[in-house]
């Protein structure tokens, strides 16, 4: 009789199970448990140690406790603004706890007097007595085992702990006679000392010790792991072996001479991240890069070297950026460093002309478009730099060579994927992704697990250093806003950057339009003060922004709309209103707008309010500019959420495995799918293995992946 297989508990709908009724079936559906599969991987979010708990006398003010104890009473009353307070009173046998739950009427039904249930949440000190409010609260029953596993439940559904616990049970009591099998070799569990996968399901959901609860997971958290490296690299590997890309020019004649013509010499990883870039694209397959770069780490100019790379092969370049404003600035900024290029033109009398960049935004007068479109089409552009207007209908190109997409993340799969089809005769053209979003190791290992990653990890010289201070009450704002026009008075320039465009009625957060007109008014009455945020028109957006870049505006006032790529050297401080509205990586960007020039920058954070996690954010900002540092810090604080990150449920998404906690388990995962696939490309060695890859990372999700 064979084990049991992954395959075999996905077959089986958990209305087989004794005791799941229709109504518990539609509950469970609620909470994505349709499959014996779906509950078997439904782990526990955490175990109650009975020989370890706490008890109700001895809970300390302030510090997060769980506790076990019984109902003695439920008391339920409506309270000003027609909410309702729930309030329950639990005994442990030490002693009495208040718990208080606010707008959560159905508490009082849920719980009852006498039932037993783990408590977890903050005690306090209120009115002599201890109390916690909106504990997390679960129904466990009379247990009398020394490891409670509590799952994750839902009161809205009516499924608690210990319903999930019991038909656990029943699966995995039927699934003792056949077993359940293991599609990792022997070998492999013992190099990286990991116990079997029968075993690991049983003791994750029966632990008899929080040791065994550890190597448990471990194990689950490997497999995880390792099926989503290997499809991400089996599916790459299917591409580069099917692909037809262009083997680009490997001399570097173009990209020498625009280095030279820089003025200034490359850091160690420029040089390194372009070597990387040209030799990627010397090959027959398509290059897949993300490139990685701090903010200020000089991607622009690895970005050229791409471009120029393709051109030189008689090829096109295209760069595409989230936004009109950052397009622009891309357009002015290549255009001047590419300004005296050269190219090959055998055609010509000279047999050479000067190198043709264009700008193609849907801000472009039709005319120009139409000019663009058919230059680009006979081959007399080479480089274009434009918003999405590059993927729409019309837009060919003679030869695309290279895509560069700039600030990835901002734009959604298909869109990227329509601009890599501008390829001609299925020749697909190289891809180099760029973000000044800092995305932590582990992270970039799985999300763009299918990505060749480059990383710009050294700054240019010359960039100063960006002091960040917090200013938490008026008289350390009214010190910004005095820092402000002192800069000013230096000939210098400011951003203050505000959350909204309008005032809210349910968000507490001051306006970007309020704030410019205060300022004119009060702290920044007499200096020259513009306005810039997203509902403005794409030609008011420019005109604004130049005003700004020639120093005719001593201050821009804006929402987010200026948060990457916008490059003002003499702009030396950044004031962002409301700070703890953003987040880590947004605040990051934002403050990377000043200090791209030799002057001493500073970035003021605005935010009285600030408690928790927003401090915490906060605290991070002040303490590093070091963008991935913070991304750490971003994701201990905010956690990983989905791997898909644009749909809003997968079944990749990671039930157990954490990017931030088990980094050495994702490294681990990677080393061994690429030696498992080294040797067995399709995993036709392992049947088994390559059967769960497929039963739990779908075609679907593969190929959302890769046109990410």
């Amino acid at each position: 009789m064979l084990p049991l297989t992954m395959a075999d508990f996905k077959n089986k709908n958990v209305e087989h199970l004794n005791g799941v009724s229709p109504s518990k079936a539609r509950a469970l559906w609620e909470i994505d448990v349709r499959t014996v599969l779906d509950l078997l991987t439904y782990y526990p979010r955490r175990y109650l140690d009975r020989t370890n708990q706490a008890m109700i006398a001895d809970l300390e003010d302030g510090v997060e406790a769980m506790v076990m104890a019984r109902v003695h009473s439920v008391f339920t009353k409506k309270i000003r603004g027609n909410r309702t307070m729930v309030t329950v009173t639990v005994d442990d046998g030490s002693g009495r706890l208040r718990l208080v739950f606010f707008n959560q009427p159905w508490r009082g039904n849920q719980l009852e007097k006498g039932q037993e249930v783990v408590v977890f949440g903050k005690p306090d000190l209120y009115r002599g007595q201890q109390q916690m409010t909106n504990p997390v609260v679960d129904l466990v029953g009379d247990e009398t085992g020394r490891i409670v596993p509590v799952y994750p439940q839902s009161g809205k559904a009516g499924i608690n702990t210990r319903e999930i616990r019991r038909w656990v049970d029943e699966v995995l009591r039927r699934s003792e006679k056949r077993g359940i099998g293991d599609p990792l070799p022997e070998s492999l569990r013992a190099r990286h000392n990991l116990v079997g996968r029968h075993e690991a399901f049983d003791t994750i959901h029966r632990p008899e010790s929080m040791t065994a609860q550890y190597d448990a997971r471990n194990r689950l958290v490997f497999d995880e792991l390792l099926r989503l490296q290997l499809k991400l690299i089996m599916r790459k590997l299917v591409m580069q072996k099917d692909a037809l890309g262009i083997c680009h020019d490997s001399g570097d004649e173009l990209v020498g001479r625009f280095v030279k013509s820089l003025g200034f010499p490359l850091t160690g990883a420029q040089r390194r991240v372009i070597h990387e870039v040209m030799k990627d694209m010397a090959q027959p397959v398509p290059m897949h890069r993300l490139l990685q770069g701090d903010v200020g780490a000089g991607k622009t100019v690895v970005a050229v070297a791409a471009l120029l790379t393709a051109v030189q092969g008689g090829h096109q370049g295209a760069l595409m950026a989230p936004t009109e404003v950052l397009a622009t600035q891309h357009y002015l900024g290549v255009r001047s460093l590419l300004n005296e290029m050269v190219v090959p033109a055998p055609n010509s009398l000279l047999a050479e002309r000067p190198l043709q960049v264009a700008l193609l935004t849907n801000q472009t007068p039709g005319a120009e478009r139409t000019r663009i479109q058919a230059r680009l089409g006979a081959g007399e552009v080479d480089i274009v730099i434009g918003t999405h207007a590059l993927i729409q209908e019309g837009v060919n190109f003679a030869s695309l060579g290279v895509v560069v997409v700039d600030e990835q993340h901002r734009f959604g799969v298909e869109q990227r994927a329509a601009l890599r089809a501008k390829g001609s005769n299925d020749v697909l053209p190289d891809v180099l992704v760029m973000t000044a979003t800092p995305i932590p190791r582990t992270a970039a290992m799985t999300v763009y697990g299918d990505l060749d990653v480059s990383v710009l990890d050294e700054m240019p010289p010359g960039r100063t250093p960006i002091s960040t201070r917090w200013a938490r009450t008026p008289a350390e704002e009214s010190e910004v806003w005095d820092q402000v026009k002192a800069e000013v008075g230096r000939g210098r320039q400011a951003y203050v950057v505000c959350p909204l465009i309008d005032e809210s009625g349910s968000i507490d957060a001051r306006s970007v339009t309020d704030t410019y007109e205060r300022l004119q008014a009060e702290e920044l009455a007499g200096l020259r003060v513009g306005l810039l945020h997203g509902r403005l028109s794409p030609a008011e957006k420019e005109s604004v922004m130049n005003l700004f870049r020639v120093g005719a505006l001593d201050v821009l006032v804006a929402t987010t709309v200026i948060e990457v790529g916008v490059d003002v050297p003499n702009a030396t401080v950044m004031v962002i209103v409301d700070a703890a509205r953003f987040g880590i990586a947004q605040l990051h960007q934002l403050r990377g707008r000043v200090g791209r020039g030799d002057q001493e920058s500073t970035c003021c954070l605005l935010a009285a309010d600030a408690v928790g996690v927003a401090a915490e954010r906060l605290r991070a900002l002040v303490g590093t500019t070091d963008g991935f540092e913070l991304a750490e810090t971003d994701l201990a604080l905010r956690g990983e959420g989905t791997i898909l990150g644009e749909r809003q449920k997968g079944r990749t998404d990671l039930k157990l495995a954490s990017l931030r906690r088990d980094k050495n388990w994702v490294k681990r995962a990677r080393d061994t799918a690429e030696e498992l696939l080294d040797l067995d490309p399709g995993l036709e060695r392992h049947p088994a293995l390559r059967c769960e890859v497929e039963l739990f990372l779908g075609d679907d999700d593969a190929d959302y992946l890769m046109k990410s």
